[in-house]
């Protein structure tokens, strides 16, 4: 779907993309070379297959679709073309056997990798030199596309670097997590009725995905938010009290899960006799009792009905982080200046979570922290289409194949989260049983409870 120039058009696409590959570059400067054909997360592809999937998708879709320039080698621009929707259900990962024998070396996905960049690269400075106003539609959406796709595909090269063996990767120099003392006390934040203003009409934003559009409007009763993220602390006391071991605090299928899979404990933590640990990307370090807790959609649920609570839907969500007492929606829960450091833990400000409340500059209007960052926020709306929803041409099956129920949004932002993604507008969502994420929650409750 075509759309109109906005004002707001961010120039210069070609120095995102550098900025987007040089961190792709140190990300997988991080692993040791004998983890490369490996999967850290057996639903999952392996490594190799992202190294080539990231160039692969923006030559495809800017140089040789967009452009209808030549291929350079169709084997592998197919072989690349498209990841795979983690599912919980184990019969679903297709049999492998040695992963180096089923893919390309190194060498020749670095080599492929080099000539898609090249193009990619040269393509994006041509367009760069021609007036905003006067770039084909078609071409701005999908440079656009390709940008935020590699963007977000950082976020899943860290967690899944995350489940690789720490001696399977290269701590950095300096590193240091702020794991803080003990979380500060939860206060609860009164949000008055009003309007949620989610999605956004085409064109008033560079890009956005066919899932945000167009722009919907939904009237929230009034109801009370934490202003603080679960912590680890809080969610201790639900595994001591045998959170995990009684079925009235799940789902079914979230149930069949758990014992399925043996689970009593978030995926982060790890036992070490009496002591809790938490499984950083580099390090093990004693439980950080104030960082967030993060977990799945189904033991966030699972939480908040022991407590008698409940997650928040999108639209509580959206009112709590970008509504404000004046009626106007915000850019950013803090206001409309520019994200930095300041107002939150994103854009690879740090690796790890950091304390709960250690960043008030980030406040929303009516007190809530750390709406935007520290890791993505669960909600209990599955992801759907807002009335009006048309896929866009750049990039088809994006959403429509996910709006079946099983999905559930996600809104915020996780520390590897850049901040050209920080638009109110934008929407996660993953499986309820998928627990590898960068995913925190925090509960709602009705005005009166």
């Amino acid at each position: 779907m075509s759309r109109p120039i906005s004002v707001a058009e961010r120039p210069g696409l070609l120095p995102w993309y550098n900025r987007n590959r040089e961190r792709s570059a140190q990300l997988f400067g991080l692993i040791a070379d004998e983890a490369y054909y490996s999967r850290p997360i057996a639903l999952r592809n392996p490594i190799v297959f992202y190294q080539g999937h990231i160039p692969a998708f923006s030559f495809n879709t800017l140089v040789k679709q967009g452009l209808g320039r030549p291929s350079i080698d169709a084997r592998l621009e197919l072989l690349f073309a498209r990841g795979i929707d983690p599912h919980e259900d184990s019969s679903n990962v297709r049999a492998r056997g040695n992963e180096a024998d089923l893919w390309p070396s190194r060498d020749e996905v670095q080599g492929f990798c080099d000539e898609a960049d090249r193009q990619v690269r040269a393509a994006l400075a041509e367009h760069d030199q021609i007036p905003l106003d006067a770039r084909p539609l078609d071409y701005v959406e999908a440079a656009h596309c390709i940008l935020e796709h590699e963007a977000t595909h950082l976020e899943t090269l860290m967690y899944m670097w995350h489940q690789l063996p720490l001696e399977q990767k290269r701590r950095p120099a300096g590193y240091r997590p702020l794991s803080g003392g003990q979380p500060p006390a939860q206060s609860w934040i009164e949000v008055p009725p009003g309007q949620a203003a989610l999605g956004v009409e085409p064109g008033t934003e560079p890009f956005a995905w066919d899932n945000e559009m167009p722009a919907w409007a939904e009237q929230v009763p009034a109801f009370r938010i934490q202003q603080h993220n679960v912590s680890n602390a809080d969610y201790l006391e639900f595994v001591e009290a045998g959170g995990y071991a009684d079925a009235r605090w799940w789902r079914a299928a979230d149930w069949a899960w758990i014992n399925a899979e043996g689970i009593s404990h978030p995926l982060f933590w790890q036992r070490d006799g009496e002591q809790w640990l938490w499984r950083g990307m580099f390090d093990r370090i004693a439980l950080p009792a104030a960082w967030p807790v993060w977990v799945s959609q189904a033991e966030a649920s699972a939480y908040c009905r022991w407590r008698g609570l409940s997650l928040p839907s999108e639209a509580q969500y959206q009112r709590a982080a970008y509504g404000a007492p004046d009626g106007q929606p915000r850019r950013y829960p803090w206001g409309n200046a520019a994200p930095d450091a300041s107002r939150g833990v994103f854009d690879f400000h740090a690796w790890d979570p950091q304390p709960i409340g250690s960043h008030p500059a980030g406040r929303s209007a009516w007190g809530v922290d750390d709406l935007v960052g520290n890791g993505w926020e669960w909600t209990a709306t599955a992801f759907a289409p807002f009335p009006g929803f048309e896929v866009r041409a750049c990039y088809p099956e994006y959403s429509a194949e996910f709006f079946d129920g099983e999905h559930f949004v996600m809104k915020g932002a996780a520390p590897v989260t850049v901040s050209e993604l920080l638009r109110p507008s934008l929407r996660n969502w993953f499986r309820a049983r998928y627990p590898y994420m960068y995913a925190s929650f925090r509960c709602v409750a009705g005005a009166g409870q």
